[in-house]
Order: C-alpha cells, then sequence, then structure tokens
C-alpha cells in the first residue's frame, strides 16, 4: 500500500475519499465520536482490509454508517422501538443493532456471520458529505489498531495506521471524544449493548422505561471485547493518592496531577478529552508504565468514561 494521503475536508478531498471507497480502498473519516476506519461494506475484500490493517478480530463485528435514515430498510428491520429511537437521536451518537435483511448485500464479515446489523448515521458534517458522496453503506471501526486508544485526531491515526490505510480525512478533533452508544432494538425491549456519547439516561427518558443489560458470554456488537482501548501502560482506576512515578490523570480537583479529564468537574468534557489524555499519558508513562486515572462519577456520560477505563485497566490477552 502506498503512504497514507492526507485529505482535506473540501469537496475535491471528498470526492477523492469516495473514489478510494468505490476502488476497495480504506479511508479514516472524522466524525463527532472517534475516527472511522471506512470501507464499502459491500466488498468483501475492502472489508477484509479493515480486520488485516487493524489487526481485529474476525468475530468482532463492525458498524455500518449511512447518510440518511431512508437507506436503513434497504439493509435491516426498523422495529416500532428502533423508529422510535432513530427519530429522536439520529443522525448522532447511537448505533441500533436490527434484525439484517437477507437480501441486504452487506459483506457477512461486517456482521461476524450474525443475524444483526450495528447501524448508526453519523452527525458530522464531514462524515456526512463522505457517505452522501459514496452514496452507499460504509463499514467504519475506529480508525486505530484492534484494542488500542481510539483516534480522535488525525495524528492518532496516523500513529497507529499510518502506510496500512490508503487516506485519512483531516477533520480536526472529534467533538464528542467517545464512540457511540449501541442499543439492541432488534425485538420490543431495547438492550444497553455499550455506553457511550448519548448518554443512556437520554435514551430511557426518551423511551419512558429502562434499558436492560447486555447478555453475558455474547459478542452481538462492537466495544463489547474485556480488554479494549489499552495504551502501552498499566491502568489503575479510582486513585486518590497516585503513588510515585504514576502519570495521574484527574478528574474534578487533583492538585499535582499531569493531566485532567477536566478541572471543573464536567462530564461532557471529560468525554471529549478522554482519548487525548489516554494518548498523552501513555506517551509520558511509556511501555509498561503507570497511568493512575482518578474517580468518575457513574452517572450520564460517566458511565461511558468509566467502560472505557475499566475496558483500557482489564487485563490483556
Amino acid at each position: 500500500m502506498p503512504n497514507t494521503a492526507f485529505l482535506a475536508p473540501d469537496l475535491p478531498g471528498l470526492k477523492a475519499a469516495a473514489a478510494i471507497l468505490r476502488g476497495g480502498g480504506l479511508v479514516a473519516m472524522p466524525t463527532e465520536t472517534v475516527y472511522g476506519l471506512a470501507a464499502d461494506a459491500r466488498n468483501d475484500r475492502a472489508v477484509a482490509a479493515i480486520f488485516d490493517a487493524k489487526g481485529r478480530p474476525r468475530f468482532n463485528p463492525l458498524i455500518v454508517h449511512l447518510a440518511e435514515l431512508s437507506q436503513v430498510e434497504a439493509l435491516a428491520t426498523l422495529t416500532p422501538l428502533a423508529w422510535r429511537l432513530a427519530q429522536a437521536f439520529w443522525p448522532g451518537p447511537l448505533t441500533l443493532v436490527l434484525a439484517l435483511r437477507d437480501d441486504s448485500l452487506l459483506s457477512p464479515l461486517v456482521t461476524a456471520g450474525l443475524s444483526s446489523v450495528a447501524i448508526r448515521l453519523p452527525a458530522a458534517d464531514i462524515a456526512r458529505r463522505l457517505l452522501t458522496e459514496f452514496g452507499g453503506p460504509v463499514a467504519a471501526p475506529s480508525a486505530n489498531p484492534s484494542g488500542r486508544i481510539s483516534p480522535v485526531t488525525p495524528a492518532h491515526v496516523l500513529a497507529g495506521l499510518a502506510g496500512r490505510i490508503d487516506a485519512v480525512i483531516d477533520g480536526g478533533p472529534c467533538a464528542v471524544g467517545l464512540e457511540s452508544t449501541i442499543v439492541d432494538a432488534t425485538g420490543d425491549a431495547p438492550r444497553l449493548l455499550r455506553a457511550g456519547g448519548l448518554p443512556a439516561e437520554a435514551l430511557e427518558a426518551a423511551l419512558g422505561r429502562p434499558l436492560l443489560p447486555a447478555l453475558h458470554g455474547t459478542v452481538t456488537a462492537p466495544g463489547q471485547l474485556a480488554s479494549h482501548y489499552a495504551p502501552r501502560g498499566r491502568v489503575h482506576l479510582n486513585v486518590t493518592a497516585p503513588d510515585p512515578g504514576d502519570i495521574w490523570v484527574g478528574f474534578g480537583r487533583c492538585p499535582g496531577a499531569e493531566l485532567t479529564l477536566s478541572d471543573s468537574g464536567d462530564l461532557t468534557e471529560a468525554a471529549a478529552r478522554l482519548f487525548h489524555a489516554l494518548h498523552e499519558a501513555d506517551a509520558l508513562a511509556g511501555p509498561g508504565g503507570r497511568i493512575a486515572f482518578a474517580p468518575v462519577p457513574e452517572i450520564g456520560l460517566g458511565r461511558a468514561i468509566n467502560d472505557r477505563l475499566r475496558r483500557a485497566a482489564a487485563p490483556r490477552g
């Protein structure tokens, strides 16, 4: 593969990116959540190239990104529950797992052979313009080596995948900074598969009912592996008194912290800063170093932040 091209987010850049996708190539595209590694979701070789570039396990399904709600029914069945959620939160940082249509034409690698498919309509303008220019479904997991810290800037993408993908679109830093929330909407009972950039409380308020938890022991959507988002250093959580040599990442008032998710204790700021802070702490700690995170409350976006931190701290295979 040639050197990774750096594309501007203007019309010529987006046309070049769409041409790469039509040719079976890989393009890192900015969304409001994180940068996604995009490929034509109908092209087996292109989708396989995503797994190869990332070193991603083939049993871990991908999210399909679309420009318009009208495109969804060609791929999947929208239940009444799914319609309610789609109309309330799309475009945005919500992924719905839906029953896959037999005639979807999606590569079976996208769904890891499952009878369901994860679909999202991103809100970021650049992503929507690229999807419209391309005109079809795009598979796009996060644009980083599998299991490592998710990328929220073009530099993060290039640090992990330069020379392994065709292009990256320079959209600057991602606004939300956390991957999408994933909800199983295949039936009439909403099940939270992954906490993310849309707080579960907002979903529950819109539905007027609680979300059920994910079933243990099954991978039905991305982001469910126990160890994920991992830096080279070891991550320790809920640290209020760091050990000597720790790179301490604070939240709220943490005198002496080298980095912070939010000095003011703002969860929206912390979500947007999370992967930036992980990348920065990783560089400071180095391989085998220790990264300590101050406690983050388990409410609102804090649930998604803590989910990512627990996976970053999990034992690695």
